[in-house]
C-alpha cells in the first residue's frame, strides 16, 4: 500500500511508519511537529519509499496535496494533552474532530477509501461493565478528549456510509514503549530524576489502569486490517489485565533503586475526566488470533529503559 500516516513523527506514528516500511509499503508521514520529534524518524528517513510532509491537519490545502496518490490513511495525529482539556476546550475540537473531518475530506478529494483511526478507551467514560466491550452502552462523556474522539468515530462511520469508505477504528488503552514522550511513566521518571526523594502523584494511587506495548498495538492494527472486512470495524486494544497506579510506581522505583516519599493529590481522580478504572474487553481482536507479547509490567519497564537511554527526549519536552 501507499500510506499517509498523520502524526507520523509522533510516538505511535513513527513506530507504525517503521513497521510499514519494513513490510515493503510506501509511507508518507504528515506531522506539524507540535509533539512529534525529528529524531523519531532517524531510522526511516533514508528508507526507500519514505517521504515527509511538514503540515498541520487544519491546513486543508497542504493536507489534500499530501494525500494525493495514497490509498490508505493511518490517522494517528491528535491533541496529546489529555490532562488539561478543560483549560483549553477548543483544542480537542480543532485538533481531533475538525482535523479528522479535514482528513476525511482529503480522502474524498483524492479517492482514498481506507482509513485506520486511533480512537481511545476514554470514549466509554465511566462504564458499568468491566471488562468493557465494544458494544457497551455509552454513559455520559467525562472528558473533552474522549468526547472529541467519539465525534471523530461518528464522522468516520458516516463517511463510510455516505462515500463508500472502509474504516478500522481502534479504541486504545494507554500505549507504552519506544518513542513514548508523554504519560505517567514519562512524568514519574522526569520527577524522580530531578528529585529521587519525593514523588508527586495525581490522584490517590488506586486508579486502576490498563496499558499496551506499542509493537503489540501495531501488530493488532495490521492483523485487523488484514482479516476484518466490514465497512466499519471497531476494536478495543489492550491487555487482559490492569494495574493500580501504585503498582506502576513500585515497579519504576524498584528499577531506579529509589524509595521516594509519595505525595498524593486530587482524590480518586488525577484530573477532570480521569477515569478511575479502565479495563477493556479485547475478545474481538483476540478472536482474529492476536495476543499481546508483553505484560503491563514488562511494557512499563521497557518504556523506562527507553527513557533512560534517551535523555534528549526529556530535555526536548522540558
Amino acid at each position: 500500500m501507499k500510506a499517509l500516516v498523520t502524526g507520523g513523527a509522533g510516538f505511535i506514528g513513527s513506530n507504525l511508519a517503521a513497521r510499514l516500511l519494513a513490510a515493503g509499503h510506501e509511507v508518507r508521514a504528515y506531522d506539524n511537529f507540535s509533539t512529534g520529534q525529528e529524531r523519531f524518524l532517524d531510522g526511516v528517513r533514508a528508507a526507500a519509499g519514505f517521504s515527509l510532509v511538514r503540515g498541520d491537519l487544519l491546513d486543508e490545502r497542504v493536507l489534500s496535496a499530501a494525500a494525493a496518490g495514497c490509498d490508505t490513511v493511518f490517522h494517528l495525529a491528535a491533541n496529546a494533552d489529555v490532562r488539561f482539556g478543560t483549560q483549553h476546550p477548543r483544542r480537542d475540537l480543532e485538533q481531533n474532530t475538525i482535523a479528522t473531518y479535514n482528513v476525511l475530506e482529503a480522502m474524498r478529494a483524492n479517492g482514498i477509501r481506507r482509513i485506520a483511526f486511533s480512537s481511545t478507551g476514554s470514549i466509554y467514560g465511566e462504564p458499568e461493565v468491566f471488562p468493557t466491550p465494544e458494544s457497551a452502552p455509552f454513559p455520559v462523556q467525562t472528558s473533552l478528549y474522549g468526547a472529541s474522539k467519539l465525534a471523530c468515530e461518528g464522522l468516520i462511520e458516516a463517511y463510510c456510509e455516505g462515500f463508500g469508505m472502509q474504516a478500522w477504528i481502534f479504541r486504545f488503552v494507554s500505549i507504552l514503549g519506544e518513542h513514548y514522550s508523554h504519560g505517567h511513566v514519562f512524568d514519574f521518571y522526569r520527577k524522580l530524576r530531578a528529585n529521587p526523594a519525593e514523588l508527586a502523584v495525581l490522584g490517590d494511587g488506586h486508579q486502576r489502569k490498563s496499558y499496551l506495548y506499542v509493537q503489540d498495538c501495531v501488530d493488532a492494527i495490521f492483523l485487523a486490517m488484514e482479516k476484518a472486512g466490514g465497512r466499519v470495524n471497531r476494536f478495543n486494544l489492550g491487555t487482559g489485565e490492569y494495574c493500580e497506579v501504585n503498582d506502576s510506581i513500585g515497579w519504576i522505583c524498584e528499577a531506579l533503586g529509589v524509595t521516594p516519599r509519595l505525595v498524593y493529590s486530587g482524590g480518586t481522580r488525577g484530573w477532570i475526566g480521569d477515569s478511575p478504572f479502565i479495563f477493556l474487553d479485547t475478545a474481538r481482536i483476540r478472536a482474529l488470533g492476536w495476543q499481546p507479547k508483553l505484560s503491563i509490567r514488562e511494557g512499563i519497564l521497557r518504556t523506562l529503559d527507553y527513557l533512560r537511554s534517551a535523555p534528549w527526549l526529556l530535555e526536548s519536552r522540558a
